[in-house]
């Protein structure tokens, strides 16, 4: 038997791989922070073994909760991934599973690999509605990559859709995807008319060095980038300061930053209520934006989510506060499971990538009918 990780995203330290039924791991963290979550690794040469897979830092990883009612992703062929039985003691993440081939990954979500996100910008560049632009430079000098959908006009809403800012929420890029299939679809009328209203701007990958390196939550200095939003530096946070300083050449009418919360079982949005100028038409809009998504895609619910910040409290060095601040625009954090929704659960692949594309999909609508009323 053998346990790897030496590829993209990939993520474990093996402590001992000699016994089937007590393989050793632990997570190792993200560089130059105490951050970790996120793992992913192949396990080979175990085809018909009973094998227990014991993650024995679990309990000081950084979200606890997020391995109570969790279970872990499974597949042969990198597409398809199920779950498979998985414990929690409080310490010890096991991980049970007997492979069918000498071939096995494990991982915490569905990964979104940076050749499938190459992938995604390749395609969506071909699209003669489609203006790529090269921002900037990560710290391992990877490219950050700016797709701009519709012709720029001037009079049209500048609407933003980011995600991955954490990079081991590998659900945001899933879902970004299925928005952009939308978006350019031609057959589909309502990408048509939403693209007659607004220039559309996606970042699809905020952290492409966190991805890269098999990061839950930071860049390859260690610096959360959702909360560099209010000082980026090039020197901690260029990823952040890039797409900043396009968005003041653009303007942002709307905003959508998404991600994955590791314990919460609920795909919900959290707004920037605690911004000190909130007021009662702000509330609306947001309120408008919740119950439009949830009337579009029942796996979104608006009943559960994030503690609500009292207005003139919000930290500003967080995305949806900063932009709403400085923008004065409907800014939200849309969050999915690292589990499964609690309301409409999947036994076998639990919150996936298909449904976290449908739910990037279903935002197409809801910003339409958003800039309808506008």
């Amino acid at each position: 038997m053998h346990i790897s990780s030496d590829f993209d995203a990939g993520n474990i330290e093996v402590i001992q791989c000699t016994e089937a039924n007590n393989i050793e791991l632990a997570i190792r963290k993200d560089n130059q922070s105490d951050f970790y979550q996120w793992f992913y690794f192949r396990l080979t040469g175990a085809e018909g073994q009973a094998c227990k897979l014991n993650i024995t830092n679990a309990g000081t990883a950084a979200y606890v909760g997020g391995f109570k009612d969790y279970q872990a992703l499974a597949s042969y062929d990198r597409d398809n991934w199920f779950r498979v039985d998985t414990s929690f003691d409080g310490k010890t993440l096991c991980i049970e599973h007997t492979p069918a081939t000498n071939s096995i990954y494990f991982a915490y979500f569905a990964p979104y690999s940076m050749e499938r996100h190459a992938d995604l910008i390749g395609w969506a560049s071909t699209d003669t509605r489609v203006t790529y632009e090269r921002l900037g430079s990560t710290l391992d000098g990877q490219d950050m990559d700016l797709l701009i959908v519709g012709d720029q006009a001037a009079h049209k809403k500048n609407v933003w859709v980011i995600g991955r800012q954490h990079p081991g929420e590998s659900m945001a890029e899933w879902c970004i995807e299925g928005f952009l299939e939308r978006l350019l679809d031609d057959n589909d009328p309502v990408a048509r008319e939403f693209l007659n209203r607004a220039n559309v701007f996606v970042v699809p990958n905020m952290n492409p060095d966190g991805s890269r390196r098999g990061h839950l939550r930071t860049n390859a200095v260690g610096s959360n980038l959702n909360r560099e939003w209010q000082n980026p530096s090039a020197e901690k946070s260029p990823e952040v300061l890039c797409v900043l300083n396009k968005m003041h050449a653009t303007g942002v009418d709307l905003c959508l930053d998404v991600h994955g919360d590791e314990a919460l079982p609920y795909n919900f949005i959290a707004g920037a209520e605690g911004i000190a100028a909130w007021d009662d038409e702000k509330q609306a809009d947001l309120d408008f934006y919740k119950r439009q998504l949830m009337a579009t895609n029942p796996d979104f619910q608006i009943a559960k989510g994030y503690e609500v910040d009292a207005k003139g409290t919000a930290n500003l060095t967080i995305c949806t506060n900063f932009i709403a601040h400085t923008f004065n625009c409907l800014a939200m954090t849309l969050e999915m499971p690292f589990k499964d929704t609690i309301d409409s659960p999947n036994e076998l692949e639990g919150w996936s990538p298909a449904r976290s594309k449908h739910l990037g999909a279903s935002n197409l609508a809801v910003m339409l009918g958003y800039l309808q009323c506008k």
